[in-house]
């Protein structure tokens, strides 16, 4: 199956039934007086976040969705029949753009949330509507009014409580493999990582939280390097972010410099995100000798000045993994206390959100206008971000 975290759709809602202009004619009653129903209502169209999809696939193919009309009305002050709403099913975590105004639709963000996104058209009126004293046989009738039509961007972000943050073969996904029952691939070359992976970490009966292994950060992936914006835009949701550093790099980049770039790509992604609560994990320890590896830690906390958790681990031999995932289950359980005691703070986390959204949107629009600049300068630099080139096989683990 395609993983497909992007697509543009046509949606036109159903327009409403004409109003019927008829008159009462029957045996004995030659003049019974205006008769026209009303028509039906234009169906509307709705998005409703399934939990049983994981990817926007089925959009990428059919890009044009109408609701149903609604029908005109008949004599006998008979309404027409509303036109049927329809329905689009999305993943959890899918956010519905316009295009054309740059406006939120709807963000879905939990099971089962239905959002209206095109408005059906408003019935037209019969003749009985008209009548009165003094117009006793009208002849106006109303047109159903025109459905929405909308040209909209579904952008899926996945949904995870944690997420993983880092440089290609930081361990991401070895870490991911270690904690879950997911088992993304894992190899020895950057970007072994191609699409966010999925994992459920148990820590013990009916306590559990969900982490996502996020493809590898690389230098200028804010400007769009290495696919940098559809992978940073997966974070946008977690309630914590786990930094991880690779302490033995395969290249000639220090831990220090590898940690200090991916922080940069995040701020100059989105500010507002990169002030979420954000861990710092030390990988790979058991690579660095015992005389070297506190230096090495101090190293790259001295050079984020660093003061929030640091925890120290190699999740290929799962040393030091328990106070980790123990840790993360004891903060995400807290954070849900306090959202049952306080229901603010959960629309607190919304506008979050909409503000890493906003900021996440407007840095692509902004990638959108240099590479139209430069086109127009003849420069020979792709623009195209049709996610047809970026499409790869994923079986994802939940």
């Amino acid at each position: 199956m395609k993983f497909v975290d992007e697509a543009v759709i046509t949606v036109e809602a159903g327009k409403g039934g004409n109003g019927c202009m008829s008159f009462r004619r029957e045996k004995f009653i030659p003049k019974g007086g205006p008769d026209g129903g009303d028509g039906g209502d234009g169906g509307s169209i709705y998005v409703e976040a399934d939990e049983s999809l994981n990817t926007l696939i089925d959009y990428r193919f059919t890009r044009r969705y109408n609701a149903r009309n609604g029908e005109s009305g008949r004599g006998g002050n008979c309404t027409g029949a509303k036109g049927d709403d329809m329905v689009l099913k999305v993943p959890v975590g899918t956010t519905v753009v316009d295009i054309d105004t740059d406006e939120v639709l709807a963000d879905l963000t939990q099971i089962g949330q239905r959002e209206k996104i095109a408005q059906g058209g408003f019935h037209g009126l019969g003749n009985t509507r008209y009548k009165s004293s003094v117009n006793r046989a009208p002849r106006q009738t109303t047109k159903g009014s025109a459905g929405e039509l909308r040209n909209v961007r579904l952008e899926l972000k996945v949904l995870a409580d944690v997420g993983l943050l880092g440089l290609p073969n930081a361990g991401k996904s070895t870490l991911i493999r270690s904690i879950s029952a997911a088992k993304p691939k894992v190899a020895d070359y950057p970007f072994t990582t191609l699409v966010p992976n999925l994992g459920v970490v148990r820590t013990e009966a009916h306590r559990s939280f969900v982490v996502a292994d996020i493809p590898g950060i690389i230098e200028g992936a804010a400007e769009g390097a290495g696919l940098g914006i559809r992978f940073l835009k997966h974070l946008a949701r977690n309630r914590v972010l786990l930094h991880l550093v690779d302490m033995a790099p395969w290249d000639e980049t220090t831990p220090a410099e590898a940690a200090a770039t991916a922080v940069k790509e995040l701020q100059k992604f989105s500010k507002t995100l990169s002030e979420q609560p954000r861990w710092l994990v030390l990988n790979k320890l058991d690579m660095l000798v015992d005389e070297v590896r506190d230096e090495a830690c101090q190293a790259v906390i001295d050079a984020l000045r660093w003061e929030g958790p640091v925890y120290r681990i190699s999740a290929l031999n799962k040393e030091g993994l328990m106070p980790l995932v123990h840790d993360l289950q004891d903060f995400l359980d807290a954070r849900a206390a306090a959202i049952v005691e306080d229901p603010a703070l959960l629309e607190q986390e919304a506008e979050t959100r909409a503000i890493i959204d906003r900021e996440a949107r407007e840095n692509l629009e902004r990638l959108r206008a240099e590479a139209r600049a430069r086109r127009e300068e003849g420069d020979d630099w792709d623009d195209d971000f049709d996610d047809d080139d970026y499409d790869v096989e994923v079986e994802w683990v939940r």
